[in-house]
């Protein structure tokens, strides 16, 4: 039996393929989120139940059971291919970046709040700032979340980031984000998962020059262009 963690959350890895919780939150989250843009009952309905899971443990609702979307994580284990502990831990990841989700969509009808590939969490954050200079209030929410010592925890302190970045419209990645949970819930992953955070958080493009061209910076084509740059893609092009 094999446990089957994501590749680990580092910056230069952050819009390379999905692991398997990852994949199963895209997709579901893609499936729902065309549904809520165009105003189908069914979608509308289910976003509402979903944000009444937000900071509680995968499984402890009943009324979500099976609106997760995790029935590809189940098929993996009636496989034998993830043990008991990392179906566990999938199943944390998958139900808190789906809730999460949920209650970033919330009364935007015309915009997708997750977007494959988007930006990281940090970058995002750092998006919330009017200017260049570090907004130290968000700054220190930011930093709250990345000392939560457990899932339930985490995802709680991960709401307060939710309701600013849905204030503004500014979307995230949400496949991305189920693959750092995931990855928060191995030995060292709560390490990496706050590096690449912090990382992103940091990568903002340079000041323009006199001529009014960005001038480069370390970083910048990364957070950059999926954080500043407008979404393009197709719902086609929502691939893991």
């Amino acid at each position: 039996m094999t446990t089957s963690h994501p590749a680990p959350a580092t910056s230069s890895t952050r819009q390379a393929p999905l692991g398997p919780v990852g994949a199963a939150v895209h997709q579901r989250i893609t499936w729902l989120q065309r549904g809520y843009l165009d105003d189908r009952s069914d979608a509308v309905g289910t976003l509402a139940r979903l944000r009444r899971g937000i900071g509680r443990p995968a499984g402890e609702t009943a009324d979500l059971w099976g609106l997760i979307g995790t029935e590809p994580l189940y098929e993996q284990y009636e496989r034998r291919e993830l043990t008991e502990d990392a179906m566990r831990q999938a199943e944390e990841a998958a139900h808190a970046a789906v809730t999460l989700w949920s209650l970033h969509q919330q009364s935007h009808h015309a915009a997708r709040m997750h977007r494959r590939p988007g930006p990281e969490l940090g970058a995002a954050v750092r998006r919330l700032a009017s200017g260049p200079e570090i907004d130290e209030p968000t700054r220190k929410r930011f930093v709250r979340v990345g000392t939560a010592a457990t899932p339930v925890v985490l995802a709680g302190r991960l709401r307060d980031l939710v309701l600013l970045l849905r204030r503004e419209a500014i979307p995230l990645d949400y496949g991305l984000l189920a693959d750092q949970l995931h990855t928060w819930q191995s030995p060292g992953g709560p390490q990496l998962v706050r590096r690449s955070w912090g990382r992103s958080y940091l990568a903002v493009p340079r000041p323009a020059s006199a001529n009014g061209e960005a001038t480069a910076g370390p970083n910048t084509a990364g957070d950059s262009d999926c954080s500043q740059n407008p979404d393009t893609t197709t719902p086609k092009d929502d691939t893991p």
